[in-house]
């Protein structure tokens, strides 16, 4: 070998050295972090504050609402699920004083006849046809829902009692309408869990939700409601009461209060709640059979859109949230602002550690064929890598403990598995959101990067509620 290749593997020792340092750091400081997060839902679940309580699905299913439940539900080119997401909701919730309203464009002729088919003459769904073509943004669409609301509630004379927000591809628990209305009398904001199904035609994108969504919504939105701070929406399965929203409508100089410049407008409507000194909850309960009262519905199966979808994610909560939402509040809710942005960064130092992987690869390789130079890491490097090593053991147990929990041991076993393809999807949706973050400040207007939807649970999954 040449000195000059010598003195090439040298350098590539230096950046394996020099990254192994930064992802190490970086590493044990996320760990850190969700250690926090951890010790204090271990506080809570041996305190009995985060025991989950049973009510019976059948006697929540058939009680009567304090009020009216307007749930707002936009859609644009959603005709394979809509009328079965309709359907579905009618009959899991037969309270007279549910109104559904639907928002279609009139450019979506397929979904309005969708909505029709699945409304099946119910005069409790009201579908919305927007004046403007579509698509615009899903705020936008709501805040069409929210004045067509507005006039219903003027004809009639009538206020709301509380407004839902779901999503075109969502199943409702028959549980879920009572138990938000019950709430919403002591809050201005009630947040159900979400349940993503595991997807058999897609073990390692579509089902990669699952883990995600049950640590998220059976530890961190737990610990948040303990401590007492904001409360994110997740869009779907969560009530605010109808005069907050009047409120943030005036607040903005508005007449609707979903921000059309915002890309995560239901996760800043959660906050907002806060800030305007409303108290949220998060609501987690079992049927009598066990399983969590939760919106359930099938997450994106294709990588580009899963990562599309995170990257929307990112982009609104990690970067616009930033620049819209500050760093206001105390101790625990910047705690809990940071870890909800800190998705650039961990995506960062993600594609930094596989990184080191391919350049470690490369120098063993040399090394296992008696070329390139040894170095030898120093004790702090050695104890930081110990250190990152246990926290990833850790890590992989909590992962599997609460996916198994919802899904059973398998899935437990399959979430640990996807881990990999976990950290692939966050580092590519990382780089989708920085660009697109890029092209907002430069004046780009925000768009409705929505997913195709193709399958709905309600045509599936069985569950066995009582009548």
């Amino acid at each position: 070998m040449s000195d000059e290749g010598w003195t090439a593997l040298q350098w590539l020792a230096l950046v394996e050295h020099e990254l192994l340092l930064f992802a190490a750091v970086f590493f044990l400081l996320g760990a850190i972090d969700e250690l926090a997060m951890d010790a204090a839902w271990l506080w809570l679940r041996f305190t009995g504050r985060a025991k989950t309580r049973s009510v019976s699905r059948s006697d929540m299913r058939h009680r009567r609402l304090g009020g009216r439940a307007a749930v707002l539900l936009p859609a644009w080119q959603e005709a394979t699920v809509i009328a079965d997401t309709l359907r579905h909701a009618l009959e899991a919730w037969p309270q007279q004083d549910l109104r559904i309203y639907v928002g279609v464009y009139r450019n979506d002729p397929a979904t309005l006849e969708a909505a029709a088919r699945g409304a099946g003459g119910d005069p409790r769904v009201r579908i919305v046809v927007h004046d403007r073509e579509g698509p615009s943004t899903k705020a936008d669409c709501l805040n069409r829902l929210f004045r067509a609301l507005q006039q219903d509630e003027l004809r009639e004379g009538r206020l709301a009692r509380m407004v839902v927000l779901h999503d075109a591809e969502d199943m409702v628990d028959p549980a879920a309408l009572a138990l938000l209305d019950s709430s919403i009398d002591r809050n201005q904001f009630v947040q159900l869990p979400v349940l993503p199904l595991a997807q058999e035609n897609s073990r390692w994108i579509g089902s990669h939700y699952c883990e995600e969504f049950a640590e998220a919504h059976g530890k961190a939105m737990v610990v948040r409601g303990a401590l007492g701070t904001s409360l994110p929406a997740a869009g779907v399965g969560c009530a605010f009461d109808r005069q907050v929203l009047a409120d943030m409508a005036r607040d903005s100089g508005k007449d609707s209060p979903f921000d059309e410049d915002s890309l995560t407008e239901d996760y800043e409507l959660g906050v907002k709640v806060a800030a305007l000194g409303g108290k949220s909850c998060f609501l987690r309960l079992r049927g009598e059979d066990g399983q969590l009262i939760a919106t359930r519905a099938y997450f994106p199966s294709r990588l580009d859109e899963s990562v599309r979808q995170k990257a929307r994610w990112m982009h609104g909560i990690a970067l616009q949230g930033w620049d819209r939402l500050g760093w206001t509040g105390g101790l625990a809710e910047r705690w809990m602002r940071l870890r909800d942005r800190r998705g650039p960064l961990s995506a960062l130092v993600l594609l930094t550690g596989y990184t080191l992987l391919a350049v470690t690869l490369v120098l063993v390789g040399f090394e296992l064929a008696g070329i390139g130079p040894a170095w030898q890491p120093s004790q702090l490097l050695l104890t930081l890598v110990g250190l990152n090593l246990a926290s990833f053991a850790w890590r992989a147990f909590m992962r599997f403990t609460f996916t198994r929990a919802e899904y059973g041991w398998r899935e437990g076993v399959r979430a640990v598995l996807r881990i990999p393809v976990t950290n692939v999807i966050s580092i590519m949706a990382g780089y989708r959101a920085l660009f697109a973050y890029v092209r907002s400040l430069r004046g780009a207007p925000p768009k409705w990067e929505k997913t195709a939807h193709d399958s709905h649970p309600a045509r599936k999954i069985e569950l066995e509620w009582a009548s």
